[in-house]
């Protein structure tokens, strides 16, 4: 499969040497508006390199587009790739407006292109895990699915203000695992209260950097997501599915699995994987390989435009439950 990748920054790189490295890809173009670094990445990898998208779209060569651009350009490029006929991988959001998500969705109906939403979580291998224990009926009905989802560190303030908030940026990977653990749909009810007790300057830009959501699902079965923008002792990345049955979870990566016994502690584990990139890169590869897999067969993709729609509007309500101090009601299939 004949790939373009969209975007030549930290994400788009991450994309553009697992195609790269993956057997069943070539890596055609590299896009991105600034040229000399959509050239540097081009050359690295013997494709080539261009800052005009129509240039890789009209392109009959090109199979397949990764969009890893500016959130801002998602629905644009995802447009114009889909009437273009290119198979679609594009990281979240769609965009941070739902009625762009909305535009979006009108414009590709009725264009047979399958389109996948990069919600990678889903392609951890632990969190894979649960997910196929709760399939498999080994919880039996789930009855409260729980979520904790900590960075180690805040983001700048300049990154705050563009990347649409706590509710949008940073947790709704937590709401399409959310939706994805219990298999959610029809009406639910969502209610959040944030705080900042981080990083002033976060609250400054307007947002909050400790925030919980609870989720009230169709069948009466609850989600707690519980997320912060600071974990002094690494990145901390949970998930519980309780039910009838059971219970299963998901526990945190450590950099090593060895443990110490001695004089000061008994059972003394390494600490946890520092970062985003250290925790979720080898969910890209396998992201990849699967989306791959789904286009060149024909399959169904699971996570799909709609899904990725269903995030941002679990985001809106979150965000809109915070500001008016109630609970929202969604209907997840309108």
């Amino acid at each position: 499969m004949k790939f373009c990748v969209f975007g030549a920054g930290r994400m788009g790189a991450q994309h553009i040497a697992n195609v790269a490295a993956n057997e069943n890809a070539v890596l055609e173009y590299v896009c991105d508006v600034d040229l000399s670094r959509a050239q540097a990445l081009a050359d690295r990898y013997g494709a080539k390199a261009t800052d005009d998208p129509r240039v890789a779209l009209d392109d009959p060569a090109v199979d397949a587009v990764i969009i890893a651009s500016a959130t801002n350009t998602h629905v644009d490029l995802i447009v114009e790739a889909a009437k273009a006929g290119k198979a679609i991988l594009c990281e979240k959001p769609i965009d941070l407006d739902i009625a762009r998500v909305d535009y979006c969705a009108r414009q590709i109906k009725g264009l047979d292109v399958p389109i996948m939403i990069g919600f990678q979580r889903r392609f951890d291998a632990t969190h894979m895990a649960v997910k196929k224990a709760v399939a498999a009926g080994e919880v039996g009905e789930v009855e409260v699915v729980t979520i904790i989802s900590r960075d180690p560190s805040p983001p700048p303030a300049s990154y705050i203000k563009v990347s649409g908030g706590q509710f949008h940026d940073q947790m709704i990977h937590d709401f399409d695992m959310a939706l994805w653990l219990a298999g959610a749909t029809g009406t639910i009810e969502i209610c959040a209260m944030g705080s900042n007790l981080v990083d002033p300057a976060i609250g400054e830009a307007g947002d909050t950097d400790t925030a919980q959501v609870m989720i009230r699902f169709a069948n009466g079965a609850f989600c707690r997501i519980d997320c912060s923008r600071r974990a002094t002792y690494g990145y901390d990345q949970r998930v519980e599915v309780f039910g009838s049955k059971g219970m299963v979870t998901s526990a945190n990566l450590l950099r090593t699995g060895i443990e110490r016994f001695g004089e000061a502690a008994t059972n003394a584990r390494d600490t946890l994987l520092p970062g985003f990139m250290e925790r979720y890169l080898p969910t890209y590869a396998t992201e990849l390989d699967y989306f791959i897999n789904a286009v060149s067969n024909g399959r169904k993709i699971d996570s799909d435009f709609t899904s990725g729609r269903k995030a941002v509007l679990l985001a809106d309500a979150a965000r809109k439950s915070l500001k008016e101090g109630t609970v929202i009601r969604l209907d997840l299939d309108a």
